[in-house]
């Protein structure tokens, strides 16, 4: 039975990591190919495993050490319906590489549970389209009806969460909390954000975060900023109001490009190590309650360090 569904932790002011980039990290520090940016597809063989145990291991081991919880976020931010059609996986496959992501992860909650460290198993997931350019955009009805059977795929596993990650306008944003508040669901919502602190659409976080609060009633568990440098929200958001409670979580990108260079760059852009744990502490003073640390593009398990040691000393 999910351990955490009723009542996650990391909602209640206990301090967790997450993990970094990912995709980055497993393409550029682990050499491997990713189609579509896709690492649910490491979930079908045995080297794909592997390195996906490697890469978790890595922040299982940076919780022992920090001696701090750890969110283990599945490898499926791009194991929806358009993305996995694209790359020959039809619904079920794709169901079943959703649970078969949640069982992978409880071998880390194993580890966890020895060391009197708390896990929670989220099944991660992505927008429709691209997560840079609000592109095909849904209406609420739309986004609930694409997103809900990757929802129902995880409410069959251990998983005490979901989180959607790289949103970047508000109306697949809703659309995913109503089809996780009919499956009665926890859902974390991470929004995305430009250099001027603003969504793609133009829209403030603010906007957005009260907007989809004002939409599901308030369902989400909290919300979360990714794929931005912390420069991009210091100085840039709106600095007043009762929404700043609600982000709780932050995964940031390394670099300070924008997201039209990222996407033409070829090469890893790791960012300042040295400034990244102090701009999270920043952060944390812009946003009391935020008790979830990762990262995004570029990060790995020592930026994420270097955040937590800031922002949690």
């Amino acid at each position: 039975m999910p351990r955490y569904r009723a009542r996650l932790p990391q909602g209640q002011g206990e301090f967790f990591i997450t993990d970094g980039g990912i995709e980055t990290t497993l393409i550029f520090h682990y050499g491997l190919e990713l189609p579509s940016f896709a690492s649910f597809v490491l979930v079908d063989t045995p080297e794909g495993q592997a390195a996906l145990r490697r890469y978790f291991q890595t922040y299982t081991d940076l919780a022992r050490e920090l001696g701090v919880g750890l969110v283990l976020e599945s490898p499926t931010w791009r194991a929806n319906t358009d993305w996995g059609l694209g790359l020959g996986y039809s619904p079920a496959a794709l169901a079943d590489i959703d649970r078969r992501s949640i069982a992978l992860l409880e071998e880390f909650r194993a580890q966890l549970d020895r060391h009197g460290l708390m896990s929670v198993l989220s099944g991660n997931m992505g927008p429709r389209g691209d997560g840079y350019v609000p592109s095909a955009r849904m209406t609420v009805t739309e986004a609930l009806e694409y997103h809900r059977p990757q929802i129902e795929s995880f409410v069959g596993t251990e998983a005490d969460c979901v989180t959607v990650l790289t949103m970047n306008y508000v109306e697949e944003a809703v659309g995913i909390v109503r089809a996780a508040r009919e499956l009665a669901m926890p859902v974390v919502v991470s929004f995305t954000v430009e250099t001027d602190g603003r969504l793609p659409t133009g829209d403030t976080l603010a906007t957005a975060i009260e907007e989809t609060d004002a939409a599901t009633d308030g369902y989400a568990a909290y919300y979360m900023i990714n794929c931005a440098h912390p420069s991009h929200l210091l100085g840039r958001i709106d600095a007043a109001g009762s929404w700043h409670e609600r982000v709780r979580g932050v995964r940031a990108n390394a670099s300070t490009m924008s997201h039209a260079e990222l996407n033409e760059s070829t090469a890893l852009d790791e960012g300042d190590l040295a400034s990244f744990g102090p701009l999270h502490a920043d952060l944390r003073r812009r946003f009391p309650r935020l008790s979830v640390i990762g990262g995004c593009c570029g990060t790995d398990h020592r930026h994420v360090e270097r955040a937590c040691r800031a922002v949690f000393a």
